[in-house]
Order: C-alpha cells, then structure tokens, then sequence
C-alpha cells in the first residue's frame, strides 16, 4: 500500500441538519484488495484512490454497517423484485465512463434534487473518473444494467476477500417500477452468496437520515464498534 498522503477536513454534515463533520482522508496510490478490506472493516469508504471516514467528535451516529450474507433470507418482496426484473440484463467489468454514464448520473442527481432535495452540481468527466474510475486496481468493478439496449443503472462495488463493498448506484428515474435501487442490492448477495462472500459492506447507517437510515431494512447486519485503527483490533457487533 502506497500512501500518498494522509489529512482531516472539517465542513457541515452531509448527513445531520446543524452538525459539524470531521472526515479523515487517507489517498492510496496503490492499494491491493487485502489492505482495502482492512480499511473498510474498520469504517472506511473507498471514492477512487481516496479513503475517508467520519471522526467527528462527540457523536457517533455515523455507524458503518454490513450484511450478513450467510444468514440473508429473500423475502416474498424481494422474490417479487427480482422475477420482475428478469427482462433487464446485466454486464460486470472493470470501471468505465461514456457519454451514457454521464448523462444517466446528471439525470439521477437532478431526480434526487427534486424527490429528496439533495444538493445538486453537475458533474465533469474528471470529477467521475476521479471518483468512480480511478483507483479500482484488481478489485473495482461496475455492473450495467440495461433495458433492451438501454443503459439504465451503474453499480460501482470493490470485490474483496470477505465481501463486496456497495459504493455507489444510480439509475434512470423513468424506470422506478423495477425498483432498481433494491434490485442492486439484491443482485450484489445473490453474487456474494454464489460466490461465497460472507459480507455486503454498505457504507454508512444514519438512523436520522433517510437516505442511509433505510438500510437497516437489510437484516441481519452488524455494526462497527468504535473508530479502530488500522493497528487496533476491529469488532462489528
């Protein structure tokens, strides 16, 4: 593992209204998939070669979350969602960007500007590479959805030894009745259980925040305990 450079900012929360965040920032040039799950076990997130972590002192409501994968039953909705969908194909390969992810990412982003008013600024295709392409290694991958041959959903995960790490998705408003957003995520255990991966890293669990307090519908899970360092022993209960 090449560390470039290692530093915190501070800047209003991204997730709780009137709250202060202190993130910690660590950029890896060269990182192999055994040292980034070592870093995801212990809270972080990987946006292309930078890995952060909330350290904000005095709160903690930023709780890194994993599924069980072993223990995951598909309920009757979830069951219903994929025989849906058995009309959208799907494609795994390494991270790439085109003209299609670009407009599909600005459509999404302005879709979520309006459903839940998240800040909206368009992007550019340095700032997608940067974030989404550069940094994958051996383990980045992105998965195409497609209707016909339409691209309507980008799945950015890392592949690792235990797990896959759930990065980052979006899709095409026009075809909410697919659900999408479950469906990746029900497509991402399907994988890690054909594959005999015991995790879905999920990122961050926010019980007062409706885009992430959603995640704890996905039972069983564990969540981290503490902020251990790379040096300290990690427990996720």
């Amino acid at each position: 593992m090449n560390l470039l450079k290692e530093f915190s900012l501070e800047d209003s929360c991204s997730y709780l209204k009137d709250k202060e965040q202190t993130t910690h920032y660590k950029v890896i040039e060269n990182c192999s998939k055994e040292s980034c799950e070592e870093l995801i076990e212990r809270g972080f997130r990987r946006f292309g070669k930078m890995y952060f972590r909330p350290i904000c002192s005095g709160c903690d409501e930023c709780k890194s979350i994993k599924i069980d994968v072993e223990n995951f039953q598909f309920s009757k909705s979830a069951r219903r969602i994929l025989k849906k969908a058995q009309d959208i194909k799907t494609y795994i390969q390494k991270p790439s960007l085109t003209a299609e992810h670009l407009k599909l990412f600005d459509k999404y982003h302005r879709y979520m500007k309006e459903k839940k008013k998240w800040d909206y600024t368009p992007t550019t295709a340095q700032n997608y590479h940067n974030s989404f392409v550069n940094g994958h290694h051996d383990f980045g991958y992105e998965v195409l959805y497609f209707y016909e041959k339409e691209l309507i959903g980008v799945d950015l995960i890392d592949i690792l030894p235990a797990g896959v790490s759930s990065i980052y998705f979006y899709y095409d408003p026009d075809f909410s009745k697919y659900s999408l957003g479950k469906l990746s995520l029900y497509k991402q255990i399907l994988y890690a259980k054909n594959a005999n991966k015991r995790w879905i890293y999920l990122g961050y669990y926010v019980k007062e925040c409706p885009s992430l307090s959603y995640k704890a519908e996905y039972e069983p899970y564990l969540t981290l305990q503490g902020r251990p360092s790379e040096y300290e022993a990690f427990k996720w209960i």
